[in-house]
């Protein structure tokens, strides 16, 4: 707080001790210091503790105070000065600054009805324009400051930008205005959030909207006419209440048989084959055309736009419609609103069912159209089917899911502009664009013959994106000898041999736009489209694109979306090292080749850090006890001597006489941590064990080994069928098995091989604890 209020001091002492004149050279580093103060400033007063409140309330006035008597100075410079310094003020305080905004207000209108610069005008326009934008959200204020001040704000405006005479309710735009960019892109700002106070007003504002979007020379500036369609969509919100869904529905079908009524005078040089669905369009286009006349309208159209006379005008009115028929579909509105999706299609469908003749024909002429007026409508046709194009793009950008149920058809109409006029950058660019949005909704259910159908774009894509080629070498017959024109021959290479080097060396890129929509475009068919159905020569062609040009986003949607494999197509193929050695020091290329994801467990300790020496000691004292542990036997037992093999047929003639489980009655607890085999076999009473009879015949192969041996027996029967003399099993000591309790305390059970002459088979031998209440008796 010390250093705002030390910045806020030393602002109102440059606005008190230095002139006037020296003000606007200053006024930027003024505003700045004051957006600095923000906390300051919107801080209210019950909230500032300490000794220097009343300074910051001293400090606070006396800004508000000068910036006052700033905006009733005689001179422009110090009125500019405050003007700028005011929009900083109120940005910054907020609430504190706005409920005493009143007198700025007053100020501001003052200086439109003077006659200032048209700088000082504009950012007075701006700054009223930010101070109605803030109250919005505080009730009290747009009841106090913005209610009584906004009616008049735009019938000043208005007078700005437009001539209003007494004797015509209509208004005239003034030629040449400064103000008119800045008063729209206001009245668009505001009408949202006050459509009953512009709602007196919408007659006036339609009058000068209408002579901005029906102008069909270049005389205002394209964000002119953008923000002028923006405006003329808007004016829905002004309708009564619940009336504004339908009034912004009857605007846009008029736009639609507005543009429909000019196509008809445009395309008149040919013999459309294009039939409306709609009953009402039929009848309003059933009027005859006068073919005697110059091309053109006899009066305003549907929208109220004035008549036009020639081709290129026409063409100009065309597109103008067309691009107000897009704001349509990707302006917000403030109520539910009915898309006529169907008239838009039906629209889109005339104009590029009409595409540029090939040498073959295809289009019907009309006789009684000159020749050249035909050829200049096939010159503009380009330009008309981006406009369209761009439609379509919006729509499906605007509805996403939605569009699935017609995207078969933009597709079919997007195809038919392409096979004629792939030649046109613009053409290009245009169904790049649009088969990217398709793609993105419409992919994922594409078919194989869908995807063929792109096979066209796919290739022209790629040709887009590689650079040019430099000179063509000269053509040679089946003799080796040069077919080359000598006519065709460039001399200067001769005269400069480094220029055809260099100029191969050096070549740019064909056009910068198609390129970007192109690279675009590829990423979306790896992403989007089934990529069993692509052919492999045509994944190749894209993959070796993409690779020369190193384009990431391509390759990275070609490493995760892989051609699959394929019965009969060889082995699956990746373009993952030439991503990692284009993009080596990328962090997340890194992490595609080489993932770092940690092993994922059903531990209760996931998302918790563990101490290390903790887990260690946990680990010693639930350490399982291992087999060969349990075989461990003291030093006077001979364990480090070597122990005898006993033959398999003495294990064998040695089988168990019974199958009664036994178990036993008390076992002795150790407490060493390595328990030991008991010494005699009488300590513990164990299980019997079954073995089914062997074959003497060593010479066949051993089928199966008992279980009930140690796991030494497991390994050594794969030596029994290398030898098939002698079949050892190495078998030291008695078997053991390893029981572990929930105390943690190993138990060592040692069963013993006894006599049995049942012939039944062994049973497997089960590690657990047998609890039967028989075998207890």
């Amino acid at each position: 707080m010390a250093y705002m209020l030390m910045s806020l001091r030393a602002v109102n002492h440059r606005l008190t001790s230095l002139p006037v004149q020296q003000l606007p050279a200053i006024a930027g580093s003024l505003a700045a210091s004051i957006a600095e103060c923000g906390e300051l400033l919107s801080t209210p007063p019950s909230q500032k503790t300490g000794k220097t409140d009343s300074d910051h309330s001293v400090q606070v006035h006396k800004l508000v105070t000068r910036l006052s008597s700033l905006l009733q100075d005689r001179t422009c410079e110090g009125r500019w000065a405050a003007v700028v310094l005011v929009k900083a003020l109120v940005e910054a305080g907020q609430w504190e600054i706005l409920r005493g905004s009143e007198p700025f207000v007053r100020g501001l209108m003052g200086i439109l009805n003077k006659s200032d610069p048209a700088s000082t005008k504009t950012m007075a326009v701006v700054t009223l324009t930010r101070i109605f934008h803030l109250t919005y959200q505080y009730p009290t204020l747009v009841r106090e400051i913005t209610t009584p001040s906004l009616p008049g704000f735009v019938t000043t405006t208005l007078n700005l930008v437009s001539v209003k005479q007494s004797s015509d309710p209509t208004r005239r735009l003034k030629p040449n205005t400064p103000f008119l960019d800045v008063v729209l892109r206001a009245y668009t700002e505001l009408i949202a959030r006050h459509p009953t106070i512009f709602r007196p007003f919408t007659s006036q504002i339609h009058n000068i909207l209408q002579a901005i979007v029906g102008a069909t020379s270049a005389s205002y500036p394209q964000p002119v006419v953008d923000i002028a369609e923006q405006l003329f969509i808007a004016l829905h919100n002004c309708a009564p209440k619940n009336t504004g869904g339908e009034e912004w529905k009857n605007a846009c079908r008029m736009t639609i048989t507005s543009i429909h009524a000019t196509s008809s005078h445009v395309l008149r040089a040919i013999v459309e084959q294009w039939e409306a669905v709609d009953p009402s369009v039929r009848h309003q286009l059933g009027h005859s055309i006068d073919y005697v006349q110059e091309v053109g309208s006899s009066g305003p159209d549907a929208l109220g736009l004035s008549a036009w006379r020639g081709l290129d005008m026409g063409v100009n009115r065309l597109l103008a419609l067309l691009r107000m028929l897009s704001t349509f579909l990707k302006t917000a509105t403030a109520s539910t609103v009915t898309i006529p999706v169907g008239s838009i299609l039906d629209l889109t469908a005339r104009l590029m069912s009409v595409t540029v003749p090939s040498d073959a024909g295809g289009v019907q002429p009309n006789a009684q159209i000159s020749r050249t007026e035909r050829e200049i409508l096939f010159a503009e046709l380009p330009r008309i089917h981006t406009a369209c194009m761009k439609v379509l793009r919006t729509l499906v950008n605007t509805l996403e899911t939605a569009a699935l149920p017609v995207t078969q058809t933009i597709l079919e109409q997007t195809l038919w502009v392409f096979r004629a006029e792939r030649s046109n950058k613009k053409i290009r660019t245009s169904v790049y664009g649009l088969i990217d949005s398709l793609l993105k909704q419409m992919g994922p259910s594409m078919n194989k013959k869908n995807v063929s159908s792109l096979t066209d774009i796919i290739r022209t894509c790629c040709s887009d994106i590689l650079p040019s080629d430099g000179e063509k070498e000269p053509s040679t017959d089946a003799k080796g000898k040069s077919k080359t024109n000598p006519g065709a021959v460039n001399a200067d290479f001769f005269l400069n041999p480094n220029l055809k080097q260099n100029r191969q060396m050096n070549f740019p890129t064909k056009f910068p736009i198609p390129n970007r929509a192109a690279s675009t475009l590829l990423s979306t068919i790896l992403t989007n489209m089934p990529t069993e159905f692509i052919a492999p020569p045509i994944r190749a062609e894209i993959d070796r694109t993409i690779i020369m040009t190193s384009d990431k986003n391509a390759m990275y949607a070609s490493v995760l979306n892989p051609f699959p494999a394929i019965k009969g197509r060889g082995a699956t193929i990746s373009i993952m090292p030439f991503l990692a050695r284009s993009y080596a020091s990328e962090m997340d290329v890194e992490a595609l080749i080489r993932p770092r994801m940690p092993v994922l467990t059903n531990s209760n300790s996931i998302g918790h850090y563990v101490d290390v020496e903790d887990e260690e000691e946990e680990n010693e004292e639930t350490e399982p006890v291992s087999f060969s542990e349990t075989r461990t036997a003291p030093e006077t037992t001979g364990f480090l001597k070597q122990s005898t093999t006993p033959n398999l047929q003495d294990l064998v003639d040695s089988t168990p006489s019974s199958n009664k489980r036994v178990y036993t009655e008390d076992l002795s607890v150790t407490s060493s941590p390595r328990p030991t085999l008991p010494e005699t076999a009488e300590e513990v009473q164990v299980k019997k064990a079954r073995f089914e009879s062997v074959s003497t015949n060593l010479n066949q192969p051993a089928t199966s080994i008992p279980s009930a041996l140690a796991p030494n027996a497991t390994t050594q029967a794969n030596s029994v069928q290398e030898d098939s003399s002698m079949l050892d099993v190495s078998f030291s000591g008695r078997a053991s098995a390893v029981v572990e309790q929930s105390t943690s305390i190993s138990q060592v059970v040692t069963p013993t091989l006894a006599e049995d002459d049942s012939d039944d088979e062994m049973p497997t031998l089960n590690m657990e604890s047998d609890t039967d209440e028989e075998d207890e008796e």
